[in-house]
């Protein structure tokens, strides 16, 4: 036991394992503020894995095609506003089952993608190679927080720096305020001179945006290539934490660190060879990740109009 609790201090304590857990979370960080924005605005998007999974491959696309990386991640994000606007067409302007609706944006963008990468690379096996994002080592020489930001890449740094933007957006300002009241009733809103139809279509683009940023991060920052199954679940992990977060920014930032740092310390304690089985350490962070959302999820106060229908007019 003390054996355990002397690695997990030396663990918590050392830089490499925060350059790890901040790397882990950015995916989460954009990925939930992306769920986070069509929430507030009373539209749930299930398209989320499949928006990455697009944003992923179409930005890892590009590049290797002879376009810088910045490129890649405008193109990422505009794939991912395409597919937002698909999800909006068809729960904002039809008022489709918005179940339905996210889970045939998430085959779709999948199938597309998979369809793509066939088409582009017939006869490769191994997926081709790009020149990713390098870490910002010049800030190392800051104090505290040096050693960990010098670990990650400017994708990391814009995930954090959106969360106070967002927030202030949605907290500040007279479109963040449209946005939560066609999110909480949009009748009144609409009573106010709100556009709900415009709003909530803008806010799923702009959601399934970041969902887009979130995939490019994995092709050109994480890693250097695309592989089928790299999304591997992330998509719902956001939309578990934007619960988690009570539809907060802030608390959206915390939740995702939370679970990247959960991720981070099961690989390292299998690695120092505990005496538990491998396979209790893969579960750990999902596990304690259920338990911290049960106990939030209890007090989480939802958007009133989350997943209702809105037709112009009605009360």
């Amino acid at each position: 036991m003390m054996d355990f609790l002397t690695t997990l201090f030396d663990m918590l304590g050392s830089a490499s394992f925060w350059v790890a857990t901040l790397r882990v979370a950015t995916p989460l960080i954009l990925g939930t503020l992306g769920v986070l924005i069509c929430e507030r605005a009373g539209v749930l998007n299930l398209g989320i894995e499949g928006i990455m999974v697009a944003g992923a491959f179409t930005g890892w696309l590009v590049v290797f095609n002879g376009a810088d990386l910045w490129t890649g991640v405008l193109v990422a994000g505009l794939v991912g506003g395409v597919f937002g606007l698909l999800h909006a067409i068809l729960t904002v302007w039809l008022t489709v089952s918005q179940h339905v609706a996210g889970l045939g944006v998430t085959l779709l963008a999948t199938s597309l993608s998979a369809f793509a990468y066939r088409v582009s690379f017939p006869q490769v096996s191994t997926p081709p190679t790009i020149e990713a994002f390098a870490p910002l080592e010049g800030l190392a020489g800051l104090p505290l927080i040096g050693p960990v930001l010098a670990g990650q890449t400017a994708l990391t740094l814009l995930a954090i720096a959106l969360v106070p933007a967002i927030a202030y957006l949605l907290y500040r300002t007279p479109m963040g305020l449209a946005l939560r009241m066609v999110g909480e009733n949009p009748a009144a809103a609409e009573g106010q001179g709100v556009d709900v139809i415009a709003v909530r279509t803008g806010a799923v683009i702009a959601g399934s945006m970041l969902m887009g940023l979130a995939g490019a991060f994995l092709t050109l920052s994480a890693f250097n290539a695309f592989f089928f199954n790299m999304i591997n679940g992330r998509g719902w992990i956001c939309v578990a934490l934007v619960v988690f977060a009570s539809w907060r920014p802030g608390k959206a930032l915390l939740g995702a660190v939370l679970f990247a740092a959960f991720d981070a310390a099961q690989l390292r304690l299998q690695q120092a060879g505990g005496a538990l089985p491998y396979q209790i350490y893969l579960m750990l962070p999902y596990l304690l990740s259920i338990l911290a959302l049960i106990v939030m999820a209890r007090r989480a106060a939802y958007p009133q109009a989350l997943m209702k229908p809105y037709r112009k007019g009605e009360r």
